[in-house]
């Protein structure tokens, strides 16, 4: 049977027409945030996924995490604050017994919010200030989306790590 074929990382794999170069680098992100997790997690069990080993956060964790707080980002990357429903969501994110594919699914829902937000963004907006959190932390739109590619990647070695210890 034939290997498939070993592709770039997705920032090598060109350059997408009429995208501004930076929106661009960072949709590549996205999809390697989605590659990257699909590797790590989808041959997991679901004890696989929700059992901490060697003191490590637990998979499952991680992939929740990363989907919930890209969703909370993308808020703030709009110009809103946090739901109650948003904030409350948070402590849910340490357990549960999702499967790999449900996982998986609700990382790729919130990269699909994120891209279509993206696509929808001008650069002229980057400087755009917005506003994080209770304390209202100010930053640029720019530097926020950047910091949900940046805080997923984070994540992402998080999880590789934990599924790797899963597996024994």
């Amino acid at each position: 049977m034939a290997q498939p074929v070993k592709q770039p990382e997705p920032w090598l794999r060109g350059v997408e027409p009429g995208i501004d170069p930076v929106i661009g680098h960072l949709l590549h992100g996205s999809r390697h945030i989605r590659e990257d997790m699909e590797a790590a997690i989808a041959d997991l069990s679901v004890a696989q996924l929700w059992t901490p080993v060697h003191g490590l956060t637990c998979a499952g964790f991680q992939a929740k995490h990363l989907a919930g707080s890209t969703w909370r980002l993308c808020s703030y990357l709009i110009g809103e604050q946090l739901t109650a429903e948003q904030v409350a969501a948070i402590a849910a994110e340490s357990t549960g017994n999702e499967t790999a594919p449900q996982l998986l699914s609700l990382i790729s829902l919130a990269f699909d919010h994120y891209d279509a937000l993206l696509r929808a963004l001008q650069p002229e907006q980057f400087g755009v200030i917005r506003e994080i959190g209770r304390k209202r932390l100010q930053t640029t739109v720019v530097s926020l989306a950047i910091h949900i590619v940046e805080h997923g990647m984070r994540h992402v070695g998080l999880t590789i790590a934990a599924a790797k210890a899963a597996r024994g």
